[in-house]
């Protein structure tokens, strides 16, 4: 059976006078994964995301969350979304379990009090604390409770993890999986290039406006390059390493040779060092940075 879609994206464009933030944007997230979307300050996520929450008119085409136009059907569409911005803009003078109190009765769903209580636990948040007395890090805890008391169908988040400590970041982790395992959807903007390569299942890259890559990671990997050293006994002739196929960057200085090969070349690699007397061999996977960079070229190097 095919996977419903919970975001669609035809052809989104936003003009602001003259400036093209978004560009023939095509994009489908479907029910259950995480996409990471990624790009530099200006490519236009944060656009993006104000077009997906019905914030902002498109120029042209048009976005849909759920089957239903997020210009339209927004009041429809927040009631099943949860939305963490990059700097959460809370009541400083309230304190947290007032916040959350105050979003429930929104909602009309004061059932939420209860889950958001649960939240505040697992991230040792203390709700009866007032705003302005919370560190950035407890401050960003609050916001993530506010986003998933409500046990989003669609959870869109920007910078999630700014500010929390390693323990709270590994709770954020955990609540992520329970979203999707149970057929919610996270659509995650990040910075940080080894979060989203642990959390997502597919990422999409955003620069100057226009969707220029969107890569399941499994598929990235499968064409990225490893970076291999190896520390030979001796000098070595480089040009039987040359002729493999997909070999790049090589480099051999005194006994030791670096270069970068694809997953499918590695066999033909080792059996070319086999002839050489080999005292040590590193051979490490590409992070994501690396396999932008090499998929995509230099074109991309702003937005990885």
């Amino acid at each position: 059976m095919a996977t419903a879609s919970t975001v669609r994206l035809v052809g989104l464009t936003k003009h602001y006078g003259t400036t093209c933030a978004l560009d023939n944007v095509d994009l489908t997230v479907e029910q259950g994964e995480v996409l990471g979307y990624l790009g530099p300050n200006g490519a236009g996520k944060t656009t993006t995301i104000r077009l997906l929450l019905g914030l902002l008119r498109p120029t042209a085409g048009r976005a849909e969350l759920f089957g239903l136009d997020a210009w339209r059907d927004s009041v429809r569409i927040h009631a099943r979304t949860g939305y963490l911005p990059g700097d959460a803009g809370l009541y400083d003078r309230l304190c947290g379990r007032d916040i959350v109190e105050y979003f429930a009765r929104l909602r009309h769903r004061p059932a939420d009090v209860g889950v958001a209580e649960q939240l505040a636990e697992r991230f040792d948040l203390d709700l009866d604390r007032r705003v302005k007395a919370l560190s950035r890090g407890n401050r960003q805890k609050l916001a993530l409770v506010q986003a998933f008391m409500s046990a989003p169908d669609l959870a869109i988040l920007d910078e999630p993890t700014s500010g929390l400590d390693p323990i709270a970041q590994q709770e954020f982790h955990v609540l992520l999986r329970e979203t999707t395992a149970r057929g919610g959807t996270v659509m995650l903007s990040s910075h940080v290039l080894d979060e989203v390569q642990r959390m997502a299942d597919r990422v999409g890259i955003i620069r100057a406006g226009r969707l220029i890559a969107v890569e399941r990671l499994e598929d990235l990997r499968a064409r990225a390059l490893h970076s291999v050293v190896a520390r030979l006994a001796g000098p070595a002739d480089p040009s039987a390493i040359a002729r493999i196929p997909g070999v790049r960057d090589l480099a051999v200085d005194g006994g030791t040779l670096r270069c970068g090969v694809p997953e499918g070349s590695l066999d033909l690699l080792v059996k070319a060092l086999a002839r050489l007397t080999v005292l040590d061999l590193s051979v490490t996977e590409a992070d994501l940075e690396e396999m932008f960079l090499s998929f995509y070229g230099e074109q991309t190097r702003d937005a990885a």
